[in-house]
């Protein structure tokens, strides 16, 4: 976690904050920056928030969006 917060020159705290939901509505330039550093495309950052809780698709790259958003 720490990593990727810094590689996303984001603090850890916001990171932590974000990852358990006590920032609400992150800025767009913060998730654009936690996206590319875990190798999303926002389009399944998007896909992946939109979706039905219980519904599990993986990203073109084989990987659940939500596993990499959170880990």
């Amino acid at each position: 976690m720490l990593d990727t917060a810094l590689d996303a020159r984001v603090s850890p705290e916001t990171l932590r904050k974000i990852e358990s939901g006590r920032v609400a509505t992150p800025a767009f330039p913060t998730i654009a920056a936690i996206a590319d550093v875990l190798g999303l495309s926002l389009d399944a950052v998007w896909a992946e928030i939109s979706r039905p809780e219980g519904d599990v698709e993986p990203t073109s790259s084989g990987h659940d969006a939500r596993e990499q958003l959170t880990s």
